[in-house]
């Protein structure tokens, strides 16, 4: 950008209101983003400094207001509203042609006893899924689906229990699957997986999702089978059964403070065991966090932002860990890996849009932070249709559009509202913000990806 001049009080200019300016963590240097225009450019340090200054003014440097006018930085109020609302609806149309992710929940037993559990406290009326229950689901989805991408998630409690009456289940689940031309998911703690590999291998399977919460003595001490015992050596094992048998593994790490100083060390362990190599191997890290009721350690847990900055912090002392794990910090790692900005974010939570969670007692829910809560259900498919068409309505009608608190915040096409579930547990409205830290990540993101 050209050298900044000094503003001339009296020459008015309408910043847009979606920029993003801020300093990049550790350096001298800014960064500005706009995710409806698309631009995205860094500063350096005078450029930066100046431009703070001219943000709480006026501009008096006809070449600098060029170029950033010209890249959406500066824009009539008017054009700014008129590109708003085409870019919501090529968001609206695009979100309709969007694949839908439909999970189902064959039961909710588990043989782990995990510290931090949210489903700890369900009901769980029925063992096991009737075949008439699994016939249902499909017929359902068939047709009010029909048309539509989509694919199933087996969700859990935990789906793939040695047993042989869920083994027959999940087996039934994938030749439904199969007849559907369907492929499937599942999320497993990952105990029984040597066991499940011949069955899994007999569906359209898009990934296995396994959680290892650290090496060996951390993750024992967190996810542990119930009545006690170790879980981490047999799921290692269950990890490399599916590689070997070209079945996708996802590799999950749920983290707080209790166990993140261990990311490097299993960034290491997965290194050394090659499964970093693989191109079926992938990786994610969730945050442990408050849903439903109180965590039993509830001091443990990160912000959003606190978490993300412990593993800025981790990075600079242990870099390898990005041959693991690449955080996202917002929407960086996709600006640093493709070159350009993802498309504006209207809508940051899937649930009665592109994500419905069903489960084996018949009922329909908007997500899986919901599935299995009594008082989320939406309605039934099993062992009759009905459907609550106002509560459907007010969870497919959230986005920055419809919450008040997202109307002037200029990082809305970033976080899109953020997670609807957690924004009704926090003040009993679906309609409600769930802020994420936009700006704070990218301070981070930009330092680890973009600052060169």
């Amino acid at each position: 950008m050209p050298r900044l001049t000094r503003t001339n009080p009296s020459t008015k200019v309408n910043f847009s209101k979606h920029n993003i300016f801020s300093k990049i963590a550790g350096s001298d240097n800014y960064f500005i983003v706009n995710l409806l225009t698309g631009n995205a450019d860094i500063l350096s340090a005078d450029e930066g400094n100046q431009l703070s200054e001219f943000l709480k003014g006026s501009i008096n440097n006809p070449a600098l207001q060029k170029e950033l006018e010209a890249k959406g930085y500066i824009m009539p109020e008017e054009d700014e509203k008129r590109l708003y609302r085409a870019k919501y609806l090529d968001f609206i149309d695009a979100r309709e042609k969007d694949e839908v992710q439909l999970f189902f929940v064959p039961n909710y037993s588990c043989n782990f006893a995990c510290t931090y559990c949210y489903q700890d406290e369900y009901a769980n009326p029925r063992e096991h899924t009737g075949r008439e229950v699994v016939d249902a689901f499909f017929n359902y989805i068939g047709v009010e689906f029909a048309g539509r991408k989509k694919y199933i998630t087996i969700f859990g409690g935990e789906p793939l229990l040695n047993s042989a009456s869920q083994k027959e289940q999940i087996r039934y689940l994938l030749e439904k699957s199969n007849e559907a031309g369907l492929e499937v998911c599942v999320v497993t703690n990952g105990y029984s997986l040597e066991e499940y590999i011949d069955i899994l291998k007999t569906g359209l399977i898009r990934e296995i999702q396994v959680t290892l919460d650290g090496t060996a003595a951390v993750h024992n001490q967190r996810r542990f089978l119930k009545g006690g015992g170790p879980t981490f050596d047999k799921i290692v094992k269950g990890v490399d059964a599916c590689l070997a048998n070209n079945l996708p593994v996802n590799l999950r790490m749920v983290a707080d403070r209790e166990n993140i100083s261990d990311l490097p060390g299993l960034a290491k362990f997965a290194i050394d065991r090659r499964w970093t190599l693989n191109p079926l191997f992938k990786t994610q890290l969730g945050r442990n966090y408050e849903l439903h009721h109180c965590q039993a350690t509830p001091n443990n847990l990160f912000s959003r932002i606190s978490l993300y900055e412990a593993i800025f912090d981790l990075l600079q002392d242990h870099p390898y860990i990005l041959e693991f794990f690449k955080p996202a910090f917002s929407i960086s790692k996709f600006l640093a890996e493709n070159g350009n900005l993802p498309d504006p974010l209207f809508d940051g939570c899937p649930a009665c849009k592109t994500e419905w969670a069903f489960d084996y007692t018949g009922h329909i829910f908007p997500c899986t932070a919901t599935v299995g809560k009594a008082d989320e259900s939406l309605g039934t498919f099993y062992p009759e249709l009905s459907r609550n068409i106002s509560r459907i309505n007010e969870w497919e009608n959230r986005d920055v559009t419809s919450i008040d608190g997202c109307s002037s915040c200029s990082l809305q096409l970033a976080c899109g509202g953020g997670c609807g579930s957690v924004a009704k547990n926090r003040t009993g409205q679906v309609c409600s913000t769930d802020c994420r830290p936009v700006k704070e990540l990218l301070e981070l993101g930009f330092a680890t990806y973009l600052n060169t």
